[in-house]
């Protein structure tokens, strides 16, 4: 009798359960709506325009403790909230964003909440803990369950056999888009974020996380070959060994059973799915309006730029009476060069520092550093330095503060090659002691920003892309300019790049080849001017050598003129993975720029917004430019706005056009 009490009691109550009440939140404009369902499972779905984009996917985190957060979840208090306001954005695409969203907060008992948000272009949760006690994460399930086998396009990890999800956690977050229905995902290989899903009927949902600090990165896969998503983090290391590219990483030999050390109260992570158009997705910023707001209260001293940068070119410069490379003489040209173009930067790159010591204090005797800061200064020209991971972690308090005290504006920290807990932490804590002796920050070799641009307004740029240094080695079969009309759908929804583009050697799709000391772009030579405006880049680079650039006066004049910040940015067209118009506004100039993949495309954009007849400078494809990439037409002229402006691409082509509304 007492079994059969304790069987219903115990019945009656998962009926409970079961039966809380779903709370529904629409977005400001109501086309975007999640239903949030507490059960058996925590569940939510994402509903655009009364269609169902993702059918309800549960949500829920497992502690150390054999806790579980998520199912059987009891609601103790729900609350919303709206916001509708803008924020500054010092250093991204415009100097301010509005962020407007409803917001539903579900806390429950056990001391924690989950919390959602909904914008106009996408829908976002995250976990939150309220209890000062430590513990650990065994695992998250964040899974994504889509209602029928849309296409996705995924960055695939490139390390590792299929199935080594160990190996697969060593990787630079560098590689080109695989397409393919969602059944068919090599179910055997992780996938980095930011990644897209096609819903059909013109909309879809990029997926991505935010405000990642202190916790390991999010990786998707599909294990069974239906249309759900699955998460997977790499467990927290427990061993490490000095290794790698020349001793300057630390390879993890052993980890422990969960993912995430947890020491008190805090946020976790923003999962987020950008939902609209195609030009809705290159026009978000959510990434950033979800990020932490900046740490640092003094930005006076942060100054974006570009760079004049010597390593894709191979410090390969002619006509001088002194033998190019790593040392004063080559550096103090380079100096001069950035100095005659009111460039902002010069960086030192790998080569500066003592080979295979790991040791940033240790420099190499062909250069004078203290000479090279000085004469920088003289032509007002800040000096940057690269760094190699474990050379600047493990001294990262005396490093800064010694170059900082000597001159230096900034390190370029590189090879991380890592997103679990240790690793995210590490990049918030270089941003912030940074920040302490007034240096700025490129994350190269490292995940996607998410949101650390808006919480260490220091770091202006991050890796995590497939720029264009791939082309000193890829083979001829790869294809860049596909990629690079896909990345301001998917990877730039995260954040900035530091892609580094800028050749002045352009080659068409069949006269490509790999050359380590003189490399070359593919496709046009204004496909290159024009990455320049359609690529968030606050620390951007000009790549090639400034022999190549003295050479082409007329190109090198412009790009160095193109701000690396903006007032405002706007999408005009565009479709992923075929072309894109990007236009960006920088007090009263405008500068328009488009590229397109190996199909020659006519367009005609509308530049109304503009008003009237407007002056404008183009760089546009030569008529031969198909067989030869690099002729390119520069002109003056009037445009009437009010009709649309008609240009050609040719094949991996594009343009860039200035224009002033003053």
């Amino acid at each position: 009798m007492k079994k059969t009490l304790f069987l219903a009691v115990a019945l009656l109550s998962t009926a409970v359960v079961s039966a809380q009440k779903s709370y529904t939140l629409s977005s400001p404009d109501g086309n975007l709506q999640t239903t949030v369902s507490p059960g058996n499972e925590l569940l939510y779905d994402i509903v655009y325009k009364g269609r169902t984009l993702l059918e309800p996917s549960p949500l829920s985190l497992s502690l150390g403790n054999g806790d579980s957060w998520g199912p059987n979840a009891r609601i103790s208090k729900a609350s919303r909230s709206s916001v509708d306001r803008w924020i500054d954005s010092p250093f991204y695409r415009a100097d301010s964003l509005h962020e407007h969203y409803n917001a539903l907060t579900l806390r429950m008992k056990g001391d924690w909440e989950v919390e959602f948000r909904a914008y106009d272009d996408g829908i976002a949760y995250r976990f939150v803990n309220r209890t000062r006690k430590p513990f650990t994460i065994l695992n998250e399930q964040a899974e994504y369950r889509f209602p029928s086998d849309f296409q996705a396009s995924v960055p695939y990890v490139t390390s590792g056999e299929d199935g080594d999800f160990e190996a697969q956690f060593y990787n630079s977050f560098e590689n080109v888009y695989s397409v393919a229905p969602l059944s068919k995902m090599n179910p055997g290989r992780l996938a980095f974020l930011p990644l897209v899903v096609d819903a059909g009927q013109g909309v879809k949902i990029c997926i991505s996380e935010s405000d990642l600090c202190n916790y390991p990165g999010l990786y998707l896969y599909n294990p069974d070959g239906k249309t759900a998503l699955k998460g997977r983090f790499a467990q927290y290391p427990d061993s490490l060994e000095q290794g790698g590219h020349n001793r300057l990483q630390m390879i993890v030999r052993e980890r422990r059973e969960h993912i995430a050390e947890v020491a008190g109260p805090r946020n976790f992570p923003w999962r987020m799915a950008v939902v609209g158009s195609d030009t809705q997705l290159a026009a978000s910023s959510l990434s950033y309006l979800l990020a932490e707001p900046s740490r640092i209260d003094d930005i006076s001293w942060i100054h974006p730029g570009k760079v004049a940068w010597e390593w894709w070119n191979d410090w390969n410069i002619s006509g001088v009476d002194f033998r190019s490379g790593i040392n004063t003489q080559t550096y103090k040209y380079y100096i001069d060069f950035a100095a005659s173009q009111g460039i902002e930067y010069v960086i030192l790159d790998e080569g500066w520092a003592v080979n295979l010591q790991a040791d940033l204090m240790q420099v190499v005797p062909q250069i004078n550093l203290p000479e090279i800061i000085e004469y920088g200064a003289s032509k007002n020209v800040g000096i940057i330095l690269w760094a190699g991971f474990h050379a600047f972690n493990r001294d990262m308090e005396q490093v800064c503060r010694h170059y900082a005290q000597m001159g230096v504006k900034g390190f370029k920290v590189d090879f991380m090659d890592r997103d679990d807990q240790q690793m995210t932490a590490f990049n918030h804590r270089a941003a912030e002691t940074a920040a302490k002796y007034h240096l700025v920050l490129d994350l190269h070799g490292t995940h996607k920003p998410a949101g650390i641009n808006r919480t260490w307004p220091n770091v202006l740029n991050v890796e995590g892309v497939h720029g264009l240094e791939q082309l000193k080695w890829r083979p001829e079969s790869h294809d860049q300019v596909e990629y690079d009309v896909m990345i301001p759908f998917i990877r730039q929804v995260a954040g900035p790049m530091d892609y580094t583009q800028g050749a002045m050697i352009n080659a068409t799709r069949t006269g490509y080849h790999p050359n380590h000391s003189e490399p070359m772009s593919q496709g046009t030579r204004c496909h290159q001017l024009a990455l320049y405006v359609v690529l968030d880049s606050p620390l951007n680079m000009l790549c090639d050598s400034p022999t190549n650039y003295l050479q082409e006066a007329e190109c090198t004049h412009f790009i160095a003129s193109i701000p690396t910040v903006w007032d405002e940015t706007r999408i005009l067209d565009g479709r992923l993975g075929e072309y894109i118009v990007t236009a960006r506004r920088k007090g009263s100039t405008w500068y328009i720029g488009a590229i397109t993949d190996w199909n020659p495309r006519d367009l005609k954009i509308d530049l109304s917004f503009l008003g009237g007849e407007r002056s404008a400078e183009l760089f546009r494809d030569g008529v031969n430019a198909d067989r030869k990439a690099s002729d390119y037409r520069c002109e003056e002229l009037s445009i009437d706005t009010a009709k649309p402006f008609a240009v050609h691409l040719a094949p991996g082509g594009g343009f860039v056009m200035k224009i002033r509304t003053e």
